[in-house]
């Protein structure tokens, strides 16, 4: 008369094991779900109890007590639906206990018995040390791409009886669809003019550094920041689970049901909030849109409109690489380890960087400024104003390097900081500089200059240090960090008027 199941829930990006204990006893005919369940899970009951007895199952008529342990842990979604009812099933002896041995069930049931797909399937299967796992029809292809567990699928809790005893067919989980054929990405070949601008973004794929774009409406901002993922490499095996895994937590479509192939590429309209940002929430802890573009980009576009509180929340997980959120009754840490891309007007008009143009009264311009924190735009490695592209290029100009060519460059690059045991030169650590940064007398100097003259902070120092380390392997200049490469950093870290509200780096 007790029967316990092996099944897992959410906890933010990671799956946590659960055991579902049922028990059936005399007394009263009743059902109580104990364990501290949210609301869906206490809704399981009602869910559970139709399903059964629609698939034409025996509902036993006596109290049944459901225990969904570690107790001291909050359990919610609706995957628990579906252990729930196989571990009744057991306790009442319509299943054998041995059908259902080193087997463990994710899935939501509809009133008729049907199984419906979960999101985080993949994060949870992760977390089952089963052998076998039961999950719906439209989840197989996720489950699997964990690996290490037999996996299982069922339409329907009608299907699933007959097959945990033999007397049936499992359903039939192959996938038999053909090769998911990824769209082709924006071509760099499209942008005419703005060699610097061009520049700057190769240099922040090689390197992992955050890019700030500054200037007029029409000057190729977001055509340029559109085009990194072009650039970037594909995501290795620990990554691309890792991007699975958050995208599966947050019930973001995947490609094919297969593994993440390309680094992901978020661009949130600026009236998000801060929540959906930074990720969150209240019942559940949900990722937002920093850790969707883990190991991708983040591309915020019209920076100056985003809430000022929401852009100044991204300085700790720009320099970590992880959001901690604490809550009363939770606490979880999502991985956000992205490369930030911001776009915006020199002013509220949008002509602040053409002479004459510019409608904006003195106030408003320095209202705008202040939209955006001094320690906030410090964290950008990159900051570049742009002009409106020269006519003649726009018309008649030659089409510059396609994405393959720039790519190949970014990719010798990142291998050859891989060979310094980091992932890109933006994860060096402030105490290896020395070592991995080497500068030249002429390059030190250099930086002396501005450091005296109060044009650059400690922060912004290490950074330029980083951006030439990255100039210095695109150009393959070896090992010591020359002028050049110092006073092209200094150049690509200069946004005119939009630091001048705050410490110029």
């Amino acid at each position: 008369m007790l029967a316990s199941i092996p099944s897992a829930t959410l906890h933010g990006v990671d799956g946590r094991p659960v055991a579902v204990e049922v028990h059936v006893s005399n007394g009263l005919p009743g059902f109580t779900v104990v364990g501290l369940p949210d609301a869906a899970v206490r809704e399981s009951r009602d869910r559970v109890r139709a399903a059964v007895l629609s698939s034409r199952l025996p509902w036993p008529k006596h109290r049944v007590t459901v225990n969904l342990a570690p107790s001291g842990r909050r359990k919610g979604g609706s995957g628990l639906d579906l252990p729930i009812a196989v571990a009744v099933l057991v306790a009442d002896g319509s299943v054998a206990e041995g059908d259902v041995e080193d087997t463990a069930f994710i899935g939501e049931l509809g009133l008729d018995g049907s199984l419906r797909p979960v999101p985080g399937v993949v994060p949870m299967v992760a977390a089952l040390s089963c052998r076998r796992v039961v999950v719906p029809v439209e989840c197989a292809s996720e489950a699997r791409l964990v690996g290490g567990h037999e996996v299982r699928g069922a339409a329907s809790l009608g299907q699933l009886v007959p097959a945990l005893r033999g007397q049936g067919p499992w359903a039939d989980t192959s996938d038999s669809r053909p090769e998911t054929i990824l769209p082709p990405l924006p071509d760099l070949a499209d942008i005419r003019g703005q060699p610097v601008g061009r520049r700057a973004l190769e240099v922040a794929a090689a390197g992992g550094h955050h890019l700030l774009l500054v200037g007029p409406p029409g000057s190729g901002k977001t055509m340029l920041a559109t085009r990194l993922p072009g650039i970037l490499p594909p995501l290795g095996r620990d990554d691309a689970l890792a991007v699975t895994r958050i995208h599966s937590a947050a019930g973001v479509g995947l490609a094919g049901g297969e593994l993440a192939q390309r680094p992901p590429f978020r661009a949130p309209h600026h009236g998000t909030t801060e929540v959906s940002l930074i990720g969150g929430g209240t019942a559940w802890l949900r990722p937002g849109e920093i850790s969707l573009a883990h190991c991708g980009v983040l591309f915020l576009d019209e920076l100056g409109e985003f809430p000022a509180v929401a852009l100044d929340m991204l300085r700790q997980p720009l320099e970590e690489g992880v959001v901690r959120i604490r809550r009363a009754r939770r606490a979880i840490d999502l991985p956000a380890r992205f490369l930030l891309v911001g776009a915006m007007n020199p002013c509220p008009c949008g002509e602040g960087s053409v002479p004459g143009a510019c409608r904006c009264t003195d106030a408003a311009r320095a209202r705008y400024a202040r939209r955006l924190s001094a320690p906030f735009l410090d964290r950008f490695d990159l900051a570049l104003s742009l002009g409106r592209p020269d006519v003649d290029d726009l018309l008649g100009g030659r089409p510059g390097e396609t994405s393959i060519m720039v790519a190949e460059r970014v990719r010798f690059a990142r291998l050859v900081a891989a060979d310094r045991g980091v992932r890109c030169n933006a994860d060096i650590p402030s105490h290896a500089l020395d070592e991995l940064c080497p500068l030249s007398p002429e390059g030190a100097a250099l930086l002396e200059r501005r450091l005296r003259a109060g044009a650059l902070s400690a922060r912004g120092l290490h950074r330029i240090r980083r951006v030439a380390r990255t100039l210095g392997d695109l150009d393959d200049a070896g090992s010591l960090i020359g002028e050049r490469q110092v006073a092209e950093a200094l150049h690509l870290r200069d946004a005119g008027s939009v630091r001048s509200h705050g410490p110029s780096s």
